[in-house]
């Protein structure tokens, strides 16, 4: 009778050391769904704050450049692209000097896209970076002012 007693009062402290051990985890566990509810309620909304593009307020002079008809630096067939361009640029008076120096510009941006491959040209990264080179080489030709921007509103690869 007396083990058995002792056994009762063994088994009263074994639960409350259950308790003991399940409530600090409970809050644990608790407190980490909260903090994950927080992170993924609120910090998405910054995220977004943070990925919106800035566009400038004011759109510059646009300056049509024509379409260019070149073929492709590709050695193993015949390619060609034909890519319209308009270029942004900042106000009239630049205009004005893209126009004066528009055959120097031209033969620029042919040398430029005639040097590059098909596979290049193609994907969004080459496009981007075909775009930039042909704005520096631009750049590097005005005196008065510079390119803002190019924008291909026409842009064709294909092979014969």
């Amino acid at each position: 009778m007396a083990e058995e007693a002792k056994e009762a009062v063994e088994e009263k402290k074994g639960g409350k050391k259950k308790i003991i051990l399940i409530i600090p985890l409970l809050v644990l566990l608790i407190g980490a769904g909260a903090g994950g509810a927080y992170f993924f309620l609120f910090a998405k909304k910054d995220k977004t704050k943070e990925e919106k593009v800035h566009m400038p307020s004011q759109v510059g002079v646009m300056v049509d450049l024509g379409v260019f008809t070149v073929n492709l630096a590709d050695k193993q067939a015949e390619v060609y692209a034909r890519i319209a361009i308009t270029m942004e640029v900042s106000d009239e008076k630049v205009k004005a000097e893209v126009e004066r120096r528009m055959p120097i510009i031209k033969d620029a941006v042919i040398d430029v896209i005639s040097s590059k491959a098909s596979d290049f040209v193609r994907t969004p990264e080459g496009r981007e970076s075909l775009r930039l080179e042909i704005i520096r080489r631009i750049n590097a030709i005005l005196v008065e002012g510079g390119v803002r921007n190019i924008y291909f509103t026409e842009f064709v690869v294909q092979s014969t």
